[in-house]
């Protein structure tokens, strides 16, 4: 299985839209704050990462995956703040 790449103007546009911090958007998508900055090009150069890291992300900003790798254009709906996701027991 090859590499995935993010573009990392698009991812950090995506998640400054949808008002999250690096440190949010790293503990949904399980990842570290620092995977997360360095995928944004702020720690050198991006590198390659795992569909499975590619899915994550996008579904913690929630994205289409190929809008994050450049597959897909950004949607105006990509860059409105994320409705927060309430769950509750009872409906």
């Amino acid at each position: 299985m090859t590499a995935a790449s993010i573009d990392a103007a698009t991812l950090k546009t995506i998640r400054k839209a949808r008002k999250l911090g690096r440190p949010r958007l790293a503990r949904l998508a399980g990842m570290t704050e620092r995977q997360i900055a360095r995928l944004e090009g702020a720690c050198g150069a991006p590198g390659g990462i795992s569909w499975d890291a590619v899915a994550r992300i996008a579904t913690a900003l929630p994205v289409p995956p190929g809008t994050l790798t450049g597959d897909l254009p950004v949607a105006e709906s990509d860059l409105s703040p994320a409705a927060e996701k309430s769950f509750s027991c009872c409906g």
